[in-house]
């Protein structure tokens, strides 16, 4: 279904963009506020959720049965804000219709992301995959701060471009602390209580890997590259 859905995404996204062309962008600021106010309010409390029953499993139990315990999908909270975390991936997808309605640019990055982060997730949550509670916690916190700057940005308020700086740092942080934990599962993969599939696991570093490059590749282009010629001319 969620091969399904990604499909969908991509005819609509691109399919979108085509009809706006010739047509006059949509300002949706109102609309795009409270879209990103509700998502900020969201991730805030899921992170806040979530991370309470990871700290419990790292604290008495340690790292590694906090990255291999399927506790987090048993206990009742956490478990509820598992599974609102793998339906907001598909929640998360309208961020593009903003774009392309708004005209805005629509980068590789960004639906790339989108659709990775659904449909790798959905797979991720229904085989209840080893490490699944830390990508939840993490990604939920670097979410929470990243809608406060689009709510923020889409009231029309200027934000300093350092906070731009730090959320795509925090996107980077993320993602190499992903790849690490991979790592880590790879070699307790042979543990009973370390579950993951082979397809799982290469699927899931692919993705952890190509966005970690991308978001690389997106910060040195955007605030490296343009500071350096500044200070050139």
């Amino acid at each position: 279904k969620s091969l399904i859905f990604g499909a969908i995404y991509l005819i609509l996204v691109f399919g979108i963009q085509h009809f706006m062309k010739e047509r006059r962008a949509y300002h949706l600021r109102k609309p795009l506020t409270l879209w990103s106010l509700s998502l900020t309010l969201f991730s805030a409390i899921g992170a806040w959720r979530v991370w309470k029953q990871m700290a419990f499993l790292l604290l008495t139990k340690g790292f590694k049965q906090s990255v291999c315990s399927k506790s987090v999908f048993i206990h009742p909270v956490s478990k509820l804000w598992m599974y609102l975390f793998i339906v907001s991936k598909l929640v998360e997808l309208g961020d593009t219709l903003f774009i392309v309605l708004r005209k805005k640019k629509l980068t590789f990055v960004h639906w790339y992301h989108h659709l990775t982060a659904a449909v790798v997730g959905w797979y991720s949550y229904s085989e209840m995959i080893a490490g699944a509670g830390w990508i939840t916690a993490l990604n939920f916190s670097v979410h929470a701060l990243t809608y406060s700057y689009y709510t923020v940005t889409a009231m029309g308020i200027r934000v300093p471009s350092s906070i731009a700086i730090i959320i795509t740092t925090s996107q980077m942080v993320q993602m190499t602390g992903f790849v690490i934990m991979n790592i880590f599962i790879f070699f307790w993969k042979d543990d009973k209580v370390c579950h993951i599939t082979w397809p799982m696991l290469l699927s899931t570093s692919w993705v952890y890997t190509t966005l970690l490059l991308l978001f690389c590749n997106f910060f040195f282009k955007t605030y490296l590259s343009g500071t350096r010629k500044s200070k050139g001319q």
